[in-house]
């Protein structure tokens, strides 16, 4: 079975007028995305920002979690914000990916809520998660989405997550639980 890794991108990312932003890391995006990683068996949550005072709140917020009293009232934080690694850019977490499975390939999977051309769909990328050795990093973009320029990049564009209706503006830890149930779910 291949290996599933998750990448939370907050910069560079568009905002509604698709300017290019960085936005601000929150606290339940934290938790929800990490106990939904390890609840669907995600290898590794990268949380991407190049700010150093984002990613001291992060910490400070994961610590909380990871150390003292929140370890001891709520062990099951603990095991999710375990998994949860913090990170400048994207090329650090392929760097640290490709470090840790030298052999194998890796591939990035990108998702919008925006249709394109070349979308993989979803029982097309569960099988071959479970029917390759391959690592496969999914690309998740605050905001108003990943730049133009990193969904080309990625070697497979996810099918946008749908509703009932017109409206189609999730949160992300909504979508990561949705697409990782649907990739990872019984």
């Amino acid at each position: 079975m291949g290996e599933l890794y998750l990448a939370l991108i907050h910069a560079p990312v568009y905002n509604k007028n698709m300017e290019q932003v960085a936005t601000s890391i929150t606290n339940l995006d934290l938790h929800d995305i990490a106990r939904s990683s390890v609840t669907f068996g995600v290898a590794a949550y990268y949380v991407v920002h190049p700010a150093p005072a984002q990613q001291h709140l992060a910490q400070r917020i994961m610590g909380f979690w990871r150390e003292g009293y929140g370890a001891e009232y709520n062990p099951n934080r603990y095991e999710a914000f375990e998994r949860v690694r913090l990170v400048s850019c994207l090329d650090e977490v392929l760097e640290d990916i490709r470090r840790q499975h030298q052999a194998k390939n890796v591939y990035t999977v990108a998702t919008d809520a925006r249709l394109y051309p070349n979308t993989i769909d979803y029982p097309d990328l569960r099988r071959k998660l479970e029917e390759t050795e391959d690592i496969y990093l999914l690309l998740l973009g605050t905001g108003w989405g990943l730049l133009k320029e990193e969904m080309e990049k990625a070697d497979f564009i996810l099918r946008p997550v749908y509703g009932h209706g017109e409206y189609n503006h999730l949160s992300v830890r909504s979508a990561a639980a949705i697409i990782l149930d649907r990739l990872r779910g019984k």
